[in-house]
């Protein structure tokens, strides 16, 4: 198959892509449309089906697996393939593998790493903590490793919890070198709990949307759950600890309109805000310039806030 990523504006569209979107709509002059968004381990890119009632337009849903006819265009900067004819596929005409984004980073190789950051915990109860969750706990290890970072903001594939929260730890691991005032322990621990719940947050792929907790509670309250009940689990685990590590948690997101019931207080809380931002805003940055070919200023966006350019390289 030729995956969506490797598309080329003018290339012509004849493979089976997931649906992950579809949407129906009317233009200005009153005709009915279609928007899908057709989604391979690559990339996801936008379609329209301009005439949807019409020839070789069969049913199908969202989340389903579908052969696609049609044309690559170029729309405000991004990749959209105009649906000329779509069919819905048969269990076996496909291979699912194929189909959801993946981290290009080797996953065995980025758990080694941080299991690596757990062996170098110094405290005995939080190096007990965090080897209750990723050495003892097989099952959720599995699904830490699989499970991606958020639905569509950054790191939303495969892998991507893992590769964001083992870039946060190297960004706090560094912290520690540079601010020796630093309590290393508390937040390279903090910084590879601070997002566990988001194995809860999201349902598993190829869905990857928000569960009914992840609405109601949110990633940052459930993973202060989590770290309870595992401690809860350690004979004589510090209160104190307890209390400034699920400070760390509660305050990762810095201010309480991006979702954080507690603003930091400790320094290593606001090591790690600042860790988890930095990862998050390059990430963002470097989808977004890799899913355009355009050159110039790719306009205002929503998640960074500002207008953004790619840089000149000379």
């Amino acid at each position: 198959m030729k995956y969506l990523g490797d598309l080329n504006e003018g290339d012509r569209v004849s493979d089976i892509y997931l649906c992950t979107y579809k949407q129906s709509a009317m233009t200005k002059n009153g005709k009915p449309y279609e928007t899908v968004r057709l989604q391979d381990k690559t990339c996801n890119v936008d379609g329209k089906i301009w005439d949807p009632n019409g020839m070789g337009i069969d049913d199908f849903d969202a989340m389903d697996y579908i052969e696609v006819f049609g044309d690559v265009t170029i729309f405000q900067g991004a990749k959209q393939i105009n649906v000329k004819r779509v069919r819905k596929c048969r269990e076996g005409e496909y291979d699912p593998a194929n189909y959801l984004p993946v981290s290009e980073r080797d996953i065995d190789e980025m758990f080694g790493e941080l299991k690596a950051y757990i062996a170098s915990i110094k405290a005995p109860y939080m190096k007990k903590l965090l080897e209750l969750f990723f050495v003892e706990d097989e099952a959720f290890a599995k699904e830490f490793c699989f499970a991606s970072a958020a639905k569509s903001v950054h790191h939303g594939f495969v892998g991507g919890l893992l590769e964001h929260t083992l870039s946060v730890t190297n960004l706090c691991d560094y912290y520690c070198k540079a601010y020796p005032i630093l309590n290393r322990d508390l937040l390279i621990t903090s910084a590879i709990c601070h997002d566990i719940a988001k194995t809860k947050e999201l349902s598993p792929f190829p869905l990857n949307d928000y569960t009914d907790d992840g609405n109601l509670l949110g990633h940052i309250v459930m993973g202060c759950e989590m770290v309870g009940e595992k401690i809860r689990q350690i004979p004589g685990f510090p209160k104190n600890v307890e209390a400034e590590l699920k400070h760390c948690i509660l305050a990762h997101h810095g201010e309480l309109e991006y979702g954080s019931p507690k603003k930091p207080a400790l320094v290593e809380a606001v090591a790690l805000n600042f860790a988890d931002n930095t990862d998050a805003k390059m990430e963002t940055f470097k989808e977004l310039l890799a899913g355009t070919t355009e050159q110039g200023w790719l306009g205002f966006n929503r998640l960074l806030d500002t207008n953004v350019r790619r840089t000149h390289m000379e």
